[in-house]
């Protein structure tokens, strides 16, 4: 009898704790009808309901709706849109960084430019102009412009990405083709001017800069659809200037005494005046300034297309000129004899300089490493 109530008993507890979790844990097909539509009561989290009677519950349309559906990522394996254009793509993105910002400056590059100059300033000056009698020395002369004929800079660069805005290199620029002007208005001997001729003077620039150079895209954007870089550069460095020797031809008469008056054998004037001027070399401090525009091409080549503004420092000669000039004698009859003897004079620390600067247009090459 005994047993039969204890079986009695734990059977009673058995159905009980199987009913509480009933009770704890319903099923309710409208709550999971409205997790499923996404429309719901405030208030109520359709994955924790509260008990409800047997009735049908009352669904709420809510304004908001909730959409459950997972959505599916697209994969794209095109390249990016580059930097700066309205191109757009929805979904993921998977591409390698090159195609990205594919004119992003990275590593180590060599350049070579080659440009042409399309303004050469500066000119020459006679130092010794205000100098006691610098009449009689053929060069004394008021300012006279560079001669140039077709000017194309060199250069040849080494250099290093500081980051995807800066780079830095060092440079070997140099400038043939200059030439001293081809005329000079030098003195006449009696307070003016003449024309005179001059040949020779080969003017050439030999310059070593450090130059920085920033990317501006971040201000301006890329141009042309993402295919051209902006930049801006600067540079300062030494240019050793060299002036080749040069001549300075007067055919002038210059005239001292009235050959009427004159006594026999005394020196009645000169003519066919040639005074060599020797060259000079000179170390200056030289500094460019840049912008352009920078583009790629296969193989990791990028073009730079620029215009440099270049200051080159003075040319100078060495201060030393030889005069060589043809001498005319009175014969005491009122006439004049050429010597048999050119007169020849050597002056000296009498120097001619002028300032020379450029501004270049051109092309550079660069190989990134």
């Amino acid at each position: 009898m005994k047993r039969i109530r204890i079986s009695a008993a734990l059977a009673g507890v058995l159905l009980g704790w199987s009913g509480v979790a009933n009770a704890a844990y319903p099923v309710y097909p409208s709550y999971q009808t409205a997790a499923r539509t996404g429309t719901y009561a405030p208030g109520v989290n359709p994955y924790y309901p509260q008990a409800v009677t047997q009735q049908q519950p009352q669904v709420i349309a809510m304004p908001t709706t909730v959409n459950t559906t997972a959505v599916q990522p697209t994969r794209i394996t095109g390249a990016l849109p580059r930097v700066g254009s309205t191109a757009s793509t929805a979904g993921r993105q998977y591409y390698q960084p090159a195609d990205y910002d594919r004119l992003a400056d990275s590593g180590l590059y060599v350049g070579l430019s080659a440009g042409y100059a399309a303004s050469v300033m500066g000119g020459i000056t006679a130092d010794y102009a205000g100098e006691q009698n610098a009449f009689f020395v053929p060069g004394a002369f008021k300012q006279a412009d560079f001669s140039a004929d077709t000017v194309i800079p060199l250069q040849i660069s080494v250099g290093a990405a500081l980051n995807n805005d800066f780079r830095a290199d060092f440079s070997y620029l140099r400038y043939g083709g200059l030439s001293y002007p081809g005329t000079v208005e030098t003195s006449d001997g009696a307070g003016g001017y003449i024309t005179a001729a001059v040949d020779g003077g080969a003017i050439t620039a030999n310059a070593t800069m450090l130059n920085v150079y920033y990317n501006i895209d971040s201000y301006t954007g890329y141009l042309a659809g993402g295919s051209l870089r902006p930049y801006v550069g600067a540079g300062v460095g030494l240019s050793v200037n060299t002036l080749a020797d040069y001549v300075v031809y007067d055919a002038t008469f210059y005239s001292e005494k009235e050959p009427a008056y004159a006594v026999a054998g005394e020196l009645t004037g000169i003519s066919d005046i040639y005074a060599y001027h020797n060259g000079g070399t000179t170390e200056q401090l030289a500094f460019m300034l840049e912008g352009g525009v920078s583009t790629e091409l296969e193989g990791g080549i990028k073009l730079d297309f620029f215009v440099r503004y270049s200051n080159l420092g003075r040319v100078k000669t060495s201060g030393s000129i030889i005069v060589s000039q043809t001498e005319w004698l009175g014969d005491g009859a009122g006439g004049e004899y050429e010597a048999p003897y050119d007169s020849v004079f050597h002056y000296t620390n009498w120097y001619e300089s002028g300032r020379l600067s450029t501004v270049d247009v051109g092309v550079r090459l660069r190989l990134q490493f």
